[in-house]
């Protein structure tokens, strides 16, 4: 939830007051058609919140992969299975991320870049490597982390 708007009381119930019921009175509204009733700036800052928090999500689900594959490039010593199968299911969140909502395609290399600085720090943390020997900037190209081959079975 966002800033809280003032409304007249009666229009139903605050936003403040019972997110809940405001929800489901704005919902009755919008089906009704009962426009004037509308909360429209608490609305609107609603639908803005999901977009961003859709663009968090794929920004979250990058940045396991990256953590991952830094990991992977860095430490193959000390590979797992177990970080495979998290690159593998972090990349199907972000493909269905993307395939769920086209124009965030758009901003996918800014959620590339948002998500490496923290995969990097993350990574230099687990690895007790020094973070000056991660690049500054990704490495990987957005096929790099969505395509390179991660072999998850021995057989494979």
């Amino acid at each position: 939830m966002t800033a809280v708007k003032a409304r007249p009381a009666s229009a139903g119930t605050a936003y403040a007051d019972d997110f809940y019921t405001w929800t489901q009175e704005q919902g009755a509204r919008l089906r009704s058609g009962d426009l004037s009733g509308l909360d429209r700036e608490n609305l609107a800052e609603e639908i803005e919140s999901w977009g961003k928090s859709q663009f968090a999500s794929l920004v979250s689900a990058l940045r396991v992969v990256l953590l991952h594959m830094l990991k992977f490039d860095h430490q193959p010593g000390k590979r797992t299975r177990c970080w495979m199968i998290s690159i593998a299911t972090h990349r199907i969140q972000v493909a269905e991320e993307l395939s769920e909502s086209p124009g965030l395609k758009r901003r996918v290399v800014e959620a590339i870049t948002k998500a490496y600085r923290i995969a990097r720090l993350e990574a230099a943390k687990v690895t007790r490597l020094a973070v000056s020997r991660f690049p500054e900037t990704c490495p990987y190209t957005y096929q790099d982390i969505m395509d390179r081959h991660f072999a998850i079975d021995s057989e494979a």
